[in-house]
């Protein structure tokens, strides 16, 4: 069953925005990352077999504050 995921991630510079994706295009199942939003701090997955809590935990240390949004089956 493939997985939406949508994360809100506190990026201030390119260089964060940089690191979340490197992070998030590096975790197991992960298909396909965009940005979304007006700031562009919403993140984007959609995977299958994908851990949201793992994820948003490798978020929090290595970006900073990670929370989960929406998390809903991908069509």
């Amino acid at each position: 069953m493939k997985l939406k995921i949508v994360i809100k991630v506190a990026m201030h510079c390119p260089k964060c925005r940089t690191k979340a994706f490197q992070i998030v295009a590096s975790a197991n199942g992960v298909t396909s990352v965009g940005l979304e939003g007006e700031e562009k701090d919403k993140v984007i997955v959609i995977g299958d077999g994908v851990d949201p809590v793992k994820l948003v935990n490798c978020l929090r240390k290595k970006v900073g504050k990670s929370d989960i949004i929406t998390l809903a089956e991908a069509k």
